[in-house]
């Protein structure tokens, strides 16, 4: 089936990706108290996004949250819904890649390769759906939704199927699966990209990586240590090789880019552990669990990064599982090229308040990743 995804720059000539995480909730990706954190105006979003659009990086990637952490900052309780999120803002920008994240226990695959299609064709070309299966069972109270977390992969590869071959085209089809009974299936328009926009998935769990090899194009994968990537990548490369594929993988970050490095971790100290958010950071782990897979598989989640061990303190306004990039431009450059040294393909970066701190980290440190040779300038 012919495969046309080149006006998507996830798909880009840069060795090194680049994106936005989490931009469309509240808080971004803290738990922190501290009073200028992200607000999560529209007005702000928008702006931001532009600027990194104009600055040539690949993708904005939202979070779907339906509640927030519940601690004394009540982080995510506030957040944009990610598919108009996505249709907003692909008819804003120019290049970069939109995407979408879909919990697929309440959106029918129908009306996602519909809603993605739609995207599509507003991006021009530029859409891209994340895959959740669901975690966090009290978000789907919400909804009257139950998880079960034994079947719930199962669940999202049948879901990707079904919307995979939707949007691939053809005639009419009947669905007599495990997990859906659908009948005279079809969607026009059809995206733009074939076979379908780009897929990217979240997973640390064999199952979870499991359904990436099948169903994803992108893999997101923590990290809070350097010396972790080696085994991470080996593992992921395992799964991939089962299913004869290969898959690029990427973490995410929190940046604190500064002109001094003493500037940066003082900001980080009091952001993520002078103002943390203790009581968001405990629902997070009590909701999530500090452990993935199970028997000999069982696997402990990365959550200790360089500045836990070198201090002893918990940060815990610092997101669990996400790489602290907190230095000087030339530091964070460093800590990047090592990334993709040891394999990566790309990060996606958040910052305490997005609009005030991108203008610097994109002045400073994309040049400085061009003379490495993991991206090329931007063409005007």
């Amino acid at each position: 089936m012919q495969t046309d995804r080149c006006r998507n720059p996830l798909f880009g000539p840069n060795r090194f990706k680049l994106g936005i995480f989490s931009a469309n909730c509240d808080g971004g990706l803290t738990m922190s108290l501290a009073p200028d954190r992200w607000k999560a105006e529209w007005a702000d979003i928008a702006a931001m996004t532009g600027i990194a659009d104009e600055a040539g990086l690949e993708f904005i990637l939202p979070v779907a949250k339906w509640r927030g952490y519940q601690g004394k900052a009540k982080i995510y309780g506030r957040s944009f819904e990610t598919l108009t999120h996505g249709a907003a803002l692909g008819a804003l920008t120019r290049r970069i890649a939109i995407f979408c994240t879909v919990h697929v226990p309440l959106v029918t695959p129908a009306f996602a390769a519909k809603a993605m299609a739609t995207i599509d064709h507003v991006s021009n070309g530029r859409a891209g759906l994340n895959i959740v299966c669901g975690w966090n069972q009290e978000e789907f109270d919400l909804h009257g939704v139950t998880i079960d977390q034994d079947s719930r992969y199962d669940h999202g590869l049948e879901w990707f199927q079904v919307w995979s071959k939707l949007l691939a085209g053809g005639p009419e089809f009947d669905w007599d699966g495990r997990f859906f009974k659908l009948r005279r299936l079809q969607t026009d328009p059809l995206s733009i990209q074939r076979p379908w926009p780009a897929v990217m998935s979240a997973g640390f769990s064999a199952k979870g990586r499991d359904f990436a090899a099948q169903a994803a194009d992108v893999l997101f994968t923590n990290l809070t240590q350097l010396d972790q990537l080696p085994a991470i990548l080996a593992d992921i490369n395992d799964h991939m090789a089962r299913r004869g594929r290969v898959i690029s993988v990427f973490t995410m970050s929190h940046v604190v880019c500064r002109p001094t490095r003493r500037e940066a971790e003082e900001f980080y100290y009091y952001f993520a552990e002078e103002m943390a958010d203790e009581e968001g950071q405990d629902y997070y782990r009590r909701m999530r669990g500090t452990t993935a897979g199970s028997g000999a598989q069982r696997v402990v989640r990365p959550f200790d990064t360089r500045f836990n061990l070198a201090t002893g303190k918990r940060f815990a306004g610092a997101y669990p599982g996400a790489f602290p990039l907190v230095g000087t431009p030339d530091e964070i450059t460093a800590e990047l090229v090592a990334m993709s040294e040891l394999g990566l393909a790309g990060t996606s970066v958040a910052f305490l308040d997005y609009l005030k701190e991108i203008p610097f980290f994109l002045q400073e440190v994309l040049p400085r990743l061009e003379r490495a040779g993991l991206r090329q300038p931007v063409a005007a």
